[in-house]
């Protein structure tokens, strides 16, 4: 079994056949997904897909780019939604300093409430992290949150060390199959194997060779492949540690039941 441990089932890319996704993911031995909030105004969505499917999962939290428009937003009530029993982690949050979609300070601001919404709850924190590294590092040090994730990761290696230290997990997207993808690949290798997960990000970033289409969950086992040949293990190998990982970090959720004998 696989997890998808970072996905967005809730935008419009799946609206027309979010049945048909799941279904393949599951054929694909996907038996888990965490889809992601990213604007508190679109929770209810994510939730009610949490609800409607057994095996999906959801997070609530304000993506970077949408801070400007969460400038008010405050650990209380992140952790009051995150209450909700489908709701096991807070985020995505963090910062994305490339398309500058958002002021940094308030940026800043919004990621440090989400941390404290996560220290306030108990659940991990979803970190998003973009030309911002050396920033995402100090804040996290500054905040010494509960243990969380670094999703989609493709910074530098001082980011990854200084995650890992803080007992951070770090998540690897189909960015790992990508030609260009070498600085990354060397850090994947030496990342602990029971600190790595594997995630779509769907819609986007479509591992090889399916790269430049929409993403979806299914697609999570190209990603894994690749990861367990850096790694020079079996696939089998990398899909019980990634899983057994992932309901490590993310303890709210629980393991589907393995079929009857």
């Amino acid at each position: 079994m696989l997890v998808d441990s970072h996905c967005h089932l809730d935008f419009p890319d799946f609206a027309e056949e979010r049945d048909a996704v799941i279904a393949r993911a599951r054929a694909a031995g996907i038996g888990t997904m965490l889809t992601i909030g990213t604007r508190l105004d679109q929770f209810p969505a994510v939730r009610s897909i949490a609800e409607a499917y057994d095996d999906v999962w959801c997070s609530v939290g304000a993506h970077p780019h949408e801070a400007a428009d969460h400038a008010a937003t405050n650990a209380d009530e992140l952790a009051a939604l995150a209450a909700h029993p489908r709701v096991v982690g807070i985020g995505e949050t963090g910062l994305d300093f490339h398309y500058e979609h958002s002021p940094h300070d308030v940026q800043e601001f919004v990621f440090r409430a989400h941390i404290a919404a996560s220290r306030a709850s108990g659940l991990p924190l979803i970190v998003h992290a973009r030309e911002a590294d050396d920033a995402v590092a100090r804040i996290l040090r500054e905040e010494r949150p509960p243990p969380g994730v670094l999703h989609c990761f493709s910074s530098g290696r001082a980011l990854a060390e200084a995650a890992l230290e803080l007992g951070f997990y770090i998540s690897i997207s189909g960015i790992v199959t990508f030609r260009n993808a070498d600085d990354l690949r060397a850090i994947v290798r030496d990342v602990p194997l029971d600190r790595l997960l594997v995630e779509t990000d769907a819609p986007y970033l479509a591992p090889v060779p399916h790269r430049g289409k929409r993403n979806e969950p299914a697609f999570v086992a190209r990603t894994a492949a690749a990861v367990a040949a850096l790694k020079e293990i079996e696939p089998d190998a990398l899909a019980a540690a990634t899983t057994d990982n992932f309901f490590r970090l993310f303890a709210k959720a629980t393991r589907p039941q393995a079929p009857a004998a």
